[in-house]
């Protein structure tokens, strides 16, 4: 390899990262995974002209590290556990360390650096107030996951527990309308353009907009195929000689892919372009979930479109 093509894999655990590199030597092979540690291992690897980093995404013990990679002008490609693992089954290695994991990821990352799409994997840069967003967004999905377990346990309880699982309904409530309150409040002080430019598009509420701002930072950085593919509304194949599969949807990004969703099925009622496609599409003789996925597709690369054209919502563009 040339320095030009060096590639580093880095698997994550809580505590340290463990870092292989391909194509250049490394004298550390752990990090910590703390601030010190990452000012570390970015001082060791600027020097070697990285082509790109490829790292797990593992619940949040990336997000500081990537952040402080991408910083430093370092390429960064979070992925899916579940892509590295096949890769490595692919290719044989069966036993699984931290040490084996880092190498696996950086084999992987030297097939993703001579693809010619490498832009769609790289993970975008973003900014401190989107890490806040995301940060109120997940929060949003943990009292949601919260309050509608209490409400199942509501169902089958006795009358004696009864007023401790309303009272901790109605604290779950008050949290969420606070979240929510500051989720908007954030978002009219720092993100306040992109929101507007989003919400022209009827059918994107606020909460879908907060949404689409935090957990798809590539919105209008790829094109329309890659940016349905890596939401996961973009059909898959599934031919094998003569045989022809049905086409489904998989993978991609599960919240995103939900507040989309629930988007969508509003703007098939109230947004003319979108309405008019998905009665088309029943006219022709689709399942409504079939339709409804078509259009969550259109509405998808409506907005993207938008934003990387800063423009609003126009349905005469969009109607075709």
């Amino acid at each position: 390899m040339s320095a030009s093509s060096v590639v580093v894999g880095i698997d994550v655990a809580k505590a340290h990262v463990d870092v292989s590199v391909l194509g250049a030597q490394l004298d550390a092979q752990r990090f910590d995974n703390e601030a010190e540690g990452h000012s570390a291992l970015v001082a060791a690897l600027q020097p070697l002209g990285v082509a790109l980093v490829v790292m797990e995404a593992t619940g949040g013990y990336e997000a500081a590290l990537a952040c402080a990679l991408q910083a430093a002008g370092l390429p960064v490609a979070v992925i899916n556990p579940r892509q590295a693992r096949d890769f490595a089954k692919s290719m044989g290695q069966l036993a699984k360390t931290d040490r084996i994991d880092a190498r696996g990821l950086a084999e992987l990352a030297a097939v993703l650096a001579r693809r010619e799409d490498l832009a769609r994997f790289i993970r975008p840069l973003t900014s401190d107030e989107q890490q806040a967003l995301a940060a109120m967004i997940t929060r949003r999905r943990q009292l949601l996951s919260m309050l509608l377990s209490e409400r199942q346990r509501l169902q089958l309880a006795m009358a004696v527990v009864r007023p401790s699982i309303e009272a901790i309904i109605q604290a779950i409530r008050r949290q969420l309308d606070d979240v929510e309150a500051q989720m908007m409040a954030h978002v009219q002080t720092h993100l306040k353009d992109t929101d507007q430019l989003l919400r022209s598009a009827s059918g994107i509420g606020p909460v879908a907009s907060a949404t689409l701002i935090a957990d798809l930072p590539e919105l209008g950085r790829l094109n329309r195929r890659q940016i349905a593919s890596l939401v996961g509304i973009a059909p898959m194949a599934r031919d094998s000689g003569t045989s022809r599969g049905r086409r489904r949807i998989q993978g991609g990004r599960f919240d995103v892919r939900r507040v989309l969703y629930m988007a969508t099925l509003t703007a098939a009622r109230h947004n003319p372009v979108i309405k008019t496609f998905y009665e088309r599409l029943l006219a022709a003789g689709k399942l409504p979930k079939v339709a409804l996925i078509a259009c969550m597709r259109k509405l998808l690369t409506a907005l993207n479109a938008m934003v990387r054209t800063n423009k609003p919502w126009d349905n005469s563009l969009h109607r075709t």
